[in-house]
């Protein structure tokens, strides 16, 4: 462990973001065994993966953040939280309305969202923008939680914690790859086509993973507002995306105990290697 927490943390962000992209490519790699998907599997799936994200943002992200900013802020430790938290979802706001993207539980490509280029994009590649909408945020909390390593608490527990991250999010890449290859591949596309349109949407992550720990380390006091922008950013994504796809289809009961039990995955691990 400790020849771990000697090593670059750029490099260690950017393996753990090479390794929650290996999870979506693990995901997408379903559509070589099935054309279609359960809709009741799939919201189930979404649900899972919101309920990672929810759990992650708190013990992963703001509850570092307000610890971090103790040293500096006394009683007032929650200001950074507070303020990263806004920033991050009204960036991701603003990603949300400049992208062109099409929501996985919508079929026209009428109804995507963002700004729409003089040639109408395909569906398949506004669904391929809406899941690496998703993605970037994911691997900016992995980058910002190995950034700390850096700084503040360069300890087991602060690795631990990083890693728990790293896994979570790995965790619920592999349904939200499935998400998106077995649409491309319903829509007529090839099964390689699908695959490697599911697995490159995530190919964000680790280039977040980079960008969120360098920032940080370049940084250092920024790391209580980097930690919870990651977190506002998530949020965003969670209400915005997961939680509606995974409730719209009828499959409400079962969408739902998904989350919760992802949320209990995610929380238990944080609490016990964090």
């Amino acid at each position: 462990m400790n020849w771990i927490l000697s090593q670059n943390v750029v490099l260690l962000a950017f393996l753990a973001g090479l390794f929650t992209w290996g999870c979506t490519i693990l995901g997408a790699a379903i559509v070589f065994f099935f054309k279609t998907i359960s809709r009741r599997l799939l919201d189930t799936m979404m649900g899972f993966a919101a309920g990672v994200m929810i759990a992650a943002s708190f013990w992963s992200l703001l509850e570092p953040s307000i610890t971090y900013a103790k040293a500096d802020y006394g009683g007032w430790s929650w200001i950074p939280a507070a303020v990263g938290f806004l920033v991050g979802g009204l960036a991701l706001r603003l990603i949300d309305a400049l992208v062109p993207h099409l929501h996985l539980d919508k079929e026209d490509v009428s109804q995507a969202e963002g700004l729409q280029p003089p040639k109408k994009l395909s569906k398949t590649a506004l669904l391929f923008l809406a899941i690496t909408i998703h993605n970037f945020p994911e691997g900016l909390a992995v980058g910002v939680t190995f950034g700390a390593l850096a700084g503040c608490l360069p300890s087991q527990s602060a690795l631990l914690g990083a890693l728990g991250l790293a896994i979570g999010i790995g965790l619920q890449n592999v349904p939200e790859g499935a998400a998106l290859s077995i649409p491309i591949r319903t829509d007529g596309k090839s099964r390689l086509r699908a695959f490697y349109l599911g697995s490159m949407s995530a190919i964000v992550e680790p280039i977040g993973a980079v960008l969120g720990a360098g920032l940080v380390m370049l940084m250092m006091p920024i790391l209580p507002y980097a930690l919870s922008f990651a977190a506002g950013a998530m949020i965003f994504v969670v209400v915005e995306e997961l939680i509606p796809e995974s409730q719209t289809n009828g499959n409400t009961d079962i969408a739902t105990l998904g989350l919760m039990l992802g949320f209990v995955i995610m929380m238990v691990m944080d609490v016990a290697l964090g």
